[in-house]
């Protein structure tokens, strides 16, 4: 089956969106408009380790969302990293689609666009590649683009930077929660953690105020790490209104996903959150979403429950919380 990509509609000339990219009323951007003089919270980790903990404990707790700044990956990495994705949606579509996913078909690593299961749907302005980054034994680099090709070296080398960052943030999570520094990863599957890489590609769009990159949603993951490029476009749920974050460079966004929610007994909150697009610019993303292994038992950790705080969520494995997720079932 052939799919009809949002990067080649975009390009191809068009005045207005087609009927399934625009949204429902009170889903569009011109209805639904976000704030920007709130702030999102912005942490550096050189601080001293207890006022990063308090820091991160606080935007996890009231936001679910937050930027770091002096993490240590070299921005020249982070550069490199973006401009081997963008060179990737520069290849010809014929390139592109030997990549193809079939997510239909239980096949969800690579080059893929949402579809939807029915007419009533409506389709994200989004194309994406999407991909396992770690464990290493799990990782099939074949499905890793061989164009450009530096692809491969630079995307290891921020997989070894990102799993650094992902044992730090969980380290100072685990404290924040009153636990052992080791906790928080050693439920989530410890060496056994995984790490996937999503590009989000959205192009210029002909009515942005009708569309949206991603409707609203928070992630299943553990914890997902992003770098964006310059142009705005994320908004994060808070206090009954949509909040714009601004584009920082080098920070690393960090949303906190649902297993942490549950892990944490709701103390941390998975944060909805949702993208808008761009008239005349093209927007990107790299995000590393952070999840257990599929058989990992996911429920409220024991010391954060007792005879005052029962437990909120039942206890599954990470599978049958992505199967009900995806399939919209109750948890």
């Amino acid at each position: 089956m052939e799919v009809e990509r949002v990067q080649a509609l975009a390009y191809s000339g068009l005045d207005e969106l087609p009927a399934q990219f625009i949204r429902p009323p009170h889903e569009r951007p011109e209805n639904s408009k976000a704030i920007s003089e709130v702030k999102v919270p912005v942490i550096s980790l050189s601080q001293p380790r207890h006022v990063a903990v308090e820091e991160i404990y606080n935007a996890c707790s009231e936001w679910g969302f937050f930027l770091i700044t002096d993490h240590g990956i070299p921005s020249a990495l982070i550069q490199r990293l973006q401009k081997v994705g963008q060179e990737f949606f520069r290849l010809p579509q014929d390139e592109k689609e030997a990549y193809a996913n079939d997510p239909a078909a239980g096949k969800f690593e690579g080059y893929g666009t949402k579809m939807t299961k029915n007419l009533e749907d409506k389709v994200e302005w989004v194309d994406y590649f999407f991909h396992l980054m770690a464990p290493k034994a799990k990782v099939n680099y074949d499905i890793w683009p061989k164009h450009p090709p530096s692809y491969s070296e630079v995307t290891k080398e921020y997989g070894k930077e990102m799993l650094r960052v992902t044992y730090e943030l969980l380290e100072l999570l685990s404290e924040g929660l009153g636990l052992e520094g080791k906790v928080l990863k050693s439920h989530l599957g410890g060496e056994e953690i995984e790490l996937e890489m999503k590009i989000n590609m959205y192009p210029p769009c002909p009515q942005p105020q009708l569309a949206l990159g991603v409707e609203p949603h928070t992630d299943m993951s553990a914890l997902t790490i992003l770098v964006p490029n310059d142009v705005p476009g994320l908004h994060v749920w808070k206090d009954e209104n949509w909040v714009a974050v601004d584009y920082l460079p080098n920070a690393l966004f960090v949303h906190v996903g649902d297993q942490i929610e549950v892990l944490s007994n709701g103390k941390f909150k998975s944060v909805l959150h949702r993208s808008i697009v761009n008239k005349e610019l093209m927007r990107m993303s790299w995000a590393v979403f952070v999840a257990p292994p599929h058989e990992a038992l996911i429920g409220p950790i024991s010391e954060l429950v007792d005879d005052q705080n029962p437990p909120k969520y039942s206890t599954k494995t990470f599978a049958e919380y992505r199967y009900r997720k995806f399939n919209k079932l109750p948890q």
